[in-house]
């Protein structure tokens, strides 16, 4: 069993787990189309991750001239490289499968706003010494 995790341990990326479901993602894939490598970007909606570990797919949902389309990514591949936080979303479930059935404004989420600490409160609030 140690071999294997050795193994997955080194098949993963650090940094490509800082956004969830619900954000709005740029996923930079790397397309190789005969002996040219290019980097294409699919920008959309997270709706789903699955699996664990070195196995762990993440699913990207956007609408392209009116229709839906939905493109799985595995997390930690060599093809992918980097994803970008657009904007961070507000959600209350695991899977947001529900999205698919919405049309326009009712398909939008939420944008989650992170307040920040001002700076003098942070510094009376830190441990002394």
């Amino acid at each position: 069993m140690n071999e294997i995790q050795a193994i997955e341990a080194d098949q993963m990326k650090e940094g490509l787990d800082h956004f969830k479901i619900g954000d709005t993602v740029k996923v930079h894939f790397k397309i190789i189309e005969g002996k040219n490598e290019r980097i294409q970007v699919y920008e959309g909606l997270v709706i789903a991750f699955k699996n664990a570990r070195s196995g762990r797919t993440f699913t990207v949902r956007k609408n392209s001239y009116g229709v839906g389309v939905e493109r799985v990514f595995p997390l930690y591949s060599p093809r992918i490289a980097k994803v970008e936080l657009v904007r961070p979303g507000k959600v209350r479930r695991a899977k947001l499968y529900y999205i698919r059935d919405k049309i326009g404004k009712a398909a939008k989420i939420k944008e989650l706003i992170i307040k920040k600490k001002p700076k003098a409160k942070a510094a009376a609030e830190a441990p002394q010494g």
